[in-house]
């Protein structure tokens, strides 16, 4: 009989020779359970798993100890019915954006593991049925179109025995089909290397459920080519003050739209990124309450959540804009900034003029919704062509709404503020902020040039 009286211990540490294995302990109705693993992180992926089978209080089977989601997993004849499995354990706890990322990976992916390729129907036809019928847990009870009923049948038919996925010319030509767009061109390096990351997520997860012996991506002795993703920011995006200023005034300008313009209602929405360097999720979910905008002075924003936009169709609420905590924090840990007077003063201009939301948003549409990603990104488009030159707005200078929270981040570093205090302030670690933000100080190239300029004039002498 199964049951839901189940403990899970922490992880431990073997230490044989010179090789570290380690071990994940649990007991199920009174039985002890364990297995060993070669790493930490299969360890702790396998770990999770059986948390969040007690977190969705499914019962454990005490002769096998894994909840019905990983019994049911392992399974799975194909790689199809397997990813299923995959994407209905992941699903309760993953955000409304992971939801989305996961869905379109394995759309991706899950076409090119798939024989017959002669009667294979069109990619586009494949691709609907899977994210809009077959892959979300909740859309797979909804009655398939008939012009999509073959790609179905297809799928069902040629999905390959999971078995044969660990094949090394099979999951390299996955691999490949994750590096392309649907026309065929390569797909951005960020966007291929997200989608192989979920991909191999899931051989791992087979791998941890023995469904597979091993992970055959780390068989394959020459990878394929991967893009070098760029992971600091372009110096060339950051505005300097006078044209942070600008970009703000010129939104007062653009657009109408009943009593008010719609860039003139965003001024404060932009300058939280600018004066206190925020996402702009989380100035979506900004409260009222959230601020303290003293009448002279410093002010103080207590950030305590974010709504990232997402679709309806991945949240639990059915709403476009998901709720959650901030990122890289636990889920209810705020996050104090201190910002300056300037800001102080537009955001009590913006609350006078415009109120607040029923929950309090300082943000929100006429309606009272919540500002949506389109909206503000077209109105930013706009103050662009207002604020600055042809030749800049030609430029990556300020192109998305977003490089006002590198520009606020470079500010602050480059007027000596201690990179421990920005971190802080703008949500990140020590070292990821530095890493992201080095080629956006200032002063170091100037300085290197001179000792070159002295260097050379002094081998001249």
């Amino acid at each position: 009989m199964k049951s839901r009286a189940v403990r899970v211990w922490n992880i431990r540490v073997n230490k044989s020779g010179k090789k570290k294995t380690y071990t994940v302990r649990w007991i199920v109705a009174g039985r002890e359970k364990s297995r060993n693993f070669a790493t930490r992180a299969l360890a702790d992926n396998f770990r999770s798993d059986l948390m969040q089978g007690i977190n969705r209080g499914e019962a454990f089977d005490p002769a096998t100890g894994l909840p019905d989601s990983m019994v049911e997993a392992k399974e799975a004849a194909t790689w199809l019915e397997f990813v299923q499995k995959y994407l209905d354990m992941k699903w309760p706890g993953a955000a409304a954006k992971s939801r989305a990322s996961l869905v379109d990976a394995l759309a991706t992916v899950t076409p090119a593991l798939a024989g017959d390729p002669a009667s294979r129907p069109e990619l586009a036809d494949l691709r609907r049925v899977l994210i809009d019928y077959v892959l979300p847990p909740a859309f797979r009870q909804r009655d398939v179109p008939p012009e999509l009923a073959p790609a179905l049948r297809w799928l069902r038919r040629a999905s390959l025995p999971l078995t044969e996925v660990s094949q090394a010319a099979t999951v390299r030509g996955a691999l490949d089909a994750l590096a392309l767009t649907l026309d065929g061109r390569p797909a951005a390096a960020t966007t291929a290397r997200r989608k192989r990351s979920v991909f191999y997520n899931v051989l791992q997860y087979a791998v941890e459920l023995e469904a597979l012996e091993f992970n055959p991506v780390d068989k394959l002795r020459v990878r394929s080519t991967r893009k070098k993703v760029a992971v600091v920011i372009d110096r060339r995006v950051v505005v300097n003050p006078r044209q942070a200023e600008e970009l703000l005034t010129a939104l007062s300008y653009v657009g109408q739209r009943g009593r008010f313009r719609r860039g003139e209602r965003l001024v404060a929405f932009f300058a939280c990124m600018y004066f206190g360097a925020l996402r702009p999720s989380e100035a979506l979910a900004l409260r009222e309450q959230d601020c303290h905008l003293p009448a002279k002075g410093w002010g103080r924003l207590t950030l305590v959540g974010s709504r990232p936009q997402s679709g309806k169709r991945w949240t639990d609420s059915g709403e476009a804009h998901d709720k959650r905590g901030l990122k890289h924090r636990a889920e209810t840990e705020p996050r104090g900034v201190p910002i300056p007077p300037d800001l102080v003063l537009i955001l009590r201009h913006h609350i006078d003029r415009y109120g607040v939301a029923k929950d309090g948003r300082l943000f929100h549409s006429d309606r009272g919704n919540v500002v949506g990603a389109s909206t503000y990104s077209r109105v930013w488009e706009e103050a662009r062509g207002l604020a600055l030159t042809p030749h800049q707005v030609a430029s990556p200078l300020a192109g998305r709404p977003y490089d006002l929270r590198h520009a606020a981040v470079s500010l602050w570093l480059n007027a000596g503020v201690p990179a421990t205090e920005v971190a802080d302030r703008a949500g990140h670690s020590v070292d990821v902020l530095l890493k992201v933000y080095a080629k956006c100080i200032d002063g170091q190239e100037a300085t290197v040039n001179q000792r070159i300029e002295d260097a050379l004039r002094g081998s001249d002498e």
